[in-house]
């Protein structure tokens, strides 16, 4: 790490005197301010003018900048760093609902969970719906265990509640089911199962056919889902986050995007989002894109939301198939090659690394046809990836969006996989000395936690949320590299490298100061670490503590 105090770096367009005359916006000073540029800068102070960094350096040369209206912002000795971007987070649809659910994020036992719900129901109607979806493991609790249905019920007595775990699972209590109209496994959706115990008694859960079973449930209104998007991004604000890029969703119709677009609209985003559409009619993937990108080119919008391309489901027959026929690779491979010819980026889905050769023999027959490099095309998860894949992914000029999913699952895994493979999931390292592009990110809400830095804990530390040690050192990246992944290397994915994603003069000055030292902390303490002042080009979005007067609008939101 490169510490630079003495030395001020400007913005080329200090050059013009009236902007000296007039001074900075803000300035930061007294702090430890990262970069996490590739030298691995820190300064002590940086100053900010309309919306973007002008100055990092001395906390002595940064004052210098600063004109009778500057505000000037004491760090005490905090530690700054670039505004964290998820690389591949269901941000959208999970705002929608997000003022309407009980969350177990961080939860540390059923107790505690379980506690959730009950006050929850304490502060809701009888008959309203309680619903958890998704974002916990049980191997975050003590316990080690899911709750039962007996456990629910007694939280919830009056209350139907619906508890998801992952895609997989469903906990839901009797006044569930009858509000559903489910009397027998014929009325469940999608295939789906009934849980059962060793006696061949249903549990209370449904297994399966678990993406239609959530859609019979009660939808937010939209004044809810404006609200919920208003508080999730302010959630995500206080985690350190400053910008997303969204990859769609099951049951993300082009109607979900309005509570969003009215945000913005109103100008009240409050993160930098960019989207991407994830194909919702199956064997009509290609004409679904064709008609929604009529009024809607690549890049599409401005720097606070912007259109990103397709995926992560482009086409139905390859996504989630291991083994794809002539005929589901030739329909991706129209959807790409029409992605390709619109200059779109293309995100795709791909969790199996032993397979991911039927989706790289498509993307180089594309190639060959439509070079691809400079569109930023991605795979994402593919956490057993192999050196092999990865030099062909290099080759195309595909990077990976690589989320902390086994931070949720790899227990489970390492009972079907066994030590050895798990140590090298996800291969960090190898995509690293590949020179893959990569960025960092969550999957959130249903199957993680949409914090940054319980991701950024596991990057480091590669144990499960139970405690397990599982990747081993070989993939594992420092802190810097980390960083840079959830900062750079994200933005990558939107073309945005050049504008956000380190702290230095010219960039737009997104960044959040930090409750705890990053780069020191110990790593088991990573994971607590939040933001105490968050910035989007300058502007304060989230703040608190002896920095909560900075924040005009919190108590609004």
């Amino acid at each position: 790490m490169k510490l630079v105090e003495r030395t001020l770096v400007l913005g080329g367009f200090l050059a013009a005197g009236c902007v000296w005359a007039q001074g900075m916006d803000t300035i930061l000073v007294n702090g430890k301010v990262v970069s996490a540029d590739e030298r691995g800068s820190v300064h002590q102070a940086l100053a900010i003018r309309d919306g973007r960094i002008v100055a990092v350096g001395s906390a002595a040369e940064v004052r210098k900048l600063a004109g009778p209206a500057t505000h000037a912002v004491d760090l005490g000795g905090r530690t700054v760093i670039p505004g964290l971007i998820d690389s591949h987070i269901h941000a959208i649809r999970a705002a929608l609902s997000y003022g309407t659910e009980v969350h177990w994020f961080g939860a540390g036992s059923v107790a505690e969970a379980l506690e959730r719900v009950r006050a929850a129901a304490r502060q809701s109607q009888p008959g309203r719906w309680l619903i958890v979806a998704g974002g916990w493991t049980e191997e975050q609790f003590k316990e080690r265990r899911r709750p039962t249905q007996a456990e629910l019920v007694a939280a919830a007595p009056q209350n139907p509640v619906y508890v998801q775990w992952m895609y997989g699972w469903a906990m839901l209590t009797p006044l569930a089911h009858e509000a559903l109209g489910i009397k027998s496994e014929a009325d469940l959706p999608g295939g789906g199962k009934y849980e059962r115990d060793a006696g061949g008694n249903p549990t209370g859960a449904i297994v399966g056919g678990i993406v239609p079973l959530f859609d019979k449930l009660p939808r937010p209104t939209f004044e809810q889902k404006v609200e919920g998007t208003h508080k999730f991004f302010r959630e995500l604000n206080r985690v350190g986050l400053t910008g997303v890029s969204d990859p769609g969703g099951f049951n993300m119709s082009p109607a979900e995007y309005a509570p969003l677009f009215k945000l913005w609209r109103d100008r009240q985003l409050t993160l930098r989002v960019a989207y991407s559409y994830f194909s919702q009619k199956r064997g009509k993937e290609l004409e679904e894109f064709r008609e929604l990108t009529q009024l809607l080119p690549m890049g599409f919008g401005d720097e606070q939301l912007k259109f990103n391309g397709i995926g992560e489901r482009v086409t139905f027959g390859m996504y989630n198939n291991d083994n794809p026929g002539d005929a589901e690779k030739e329909e991706f491979y129209k959807a790409a090659k029409w992605a390709a010819d619109q200059g779109m980026t293309l995100t795709q889905h791909w969790q199996n690394g032993d397979s991911v050769h039927h989706l790289l023999d498509v993307l180089e027959r594309v190639n060959r046809d439509a070079p691809i490099a400079r569109l930023r095309w991605s795979i994402a998860h593919l956490n057993n990836g192999t050196e092999a894949s990865f030099q062909r992914m290099k080759a195309l000029g595909v990077g990976w969006t690589m989320q902390d999913a086994m931070y949720y699952e790899g227990e489970r895994l390492l009972k079907e996989r066994g030590e050895a493979a798990l140590r090298r999931m996800p291969p960090l390292r190898t995509a690293m000395k590949a020179g893959v592009s990569i960025g960092a990110g969550t999957d959130a809400h249903r199957v993680a936690n949409y914090n940054p830095f319980v991701a950024l804990r596991w990057m480091l530390d590669g144990k499960s949320a139970g405690g397990v040690d599982l990747r081993g050192a070989d993939e594992t990246p420092d802190r810097m590299q980390a960083l840079r992944m959830y900062t750079s290397g994200s933005a990558w994915f939107t073309h945005d490298e050049e504008k956000r994603g380190t702290l230095a003069a010219g960039k737009l000055a997104d960044l959040a100061v930090l409750s705890g030292d990053y780069l020191t902390v110990p790593v088991s303490r990573i994971g607590a670490i939040h933001s105490v002042l968050t910035m989007l080009g300058g502007r304060v979005v989230y703040a608190e503590g002896e920095y909560a007067k900075l924040d005009p609008g919190g108590a609004a939101r």
